[in-house]
């Protein structure tokens, strides 16, 4: 992939994660129960948001590369989305997001998503975009349908973080169906 591609939306900069993020990404990914959704067991320390950054910039140089924005309100990070696990011979990938608790309930991350998506469908041709999420998760599950998502099944006991198996909904979304709503 060539420079990180930054996005701007009406209230919103998508831009790449770097060094200096990694005390609000530790905040975001610190927190219990912003990651009781999110797949993986809450950080116990800022190596580990230094770590989690530095592998969403290596994402990039993937054969199957993925692109993860931090997303900025007013020069604060709140949290982040991303495409990743492209398969550019089948046109899709995946769809992964998450936000600051403080930051939730202002439409924001639907408003990045679309400016991701726009990107997605655009730049990389997108058919297909997919999305694993917690049946628990109602937020993100409704928020994905009113992007237009659609549920196609359960993946039972896919994940497994905060020492249990999770099943996980998926949804998907084509190309040709993405209005940008």
């Amino acid at each position: 992939m060539t420079a990180f591609p930054t996005l701007h939306t009406q209230r919103l900069y998508l831009r790449e994660l770097v060094a200096s993020d990694a005390p609000a990404v530790f905040a975001i990914h610190s927190d219990a129960d912003s990651m009781r959704w999110f797949g993986a067991d809450p950080m116990i320390d800022l190596a580990q948001a230094q770590a989690l950054i530095e592998t969403f910039a290596h994402w990039r140089t993937q054969s199957n590369p993925g692109t993860r924005w931090g997303i900025e309100l007013e020069g604060e990070l709140v949290g982040s989305c991303g495409l990743f696990k492209w398969n550019r011979g089948w046109n899709s990938c995946a769809l992964a997001f998450e936000l600051a608790p403080g930051a939730r309930g202002k439409g924001l991350m639907g408003e990045a998503l679309r400016g991701m998506l726009d990107w997605g469908i655009a730049y990389m041709h997108l058919h297909r975009v997919e999305a694993l999420v917690h049946p628990h998760n109602n937020a993100s599950l409704r928020l994905l349908e009113r992007l237009g998502f659609k549920f196609e099944g359960t993946l039972r006991e896919a994940g497994c973080w905060g020492g249990q198996r999770h099943d996980l909904k998926v949804l998907g979304l084509l190309g040709r169906e993405w209005t940008n709503k």
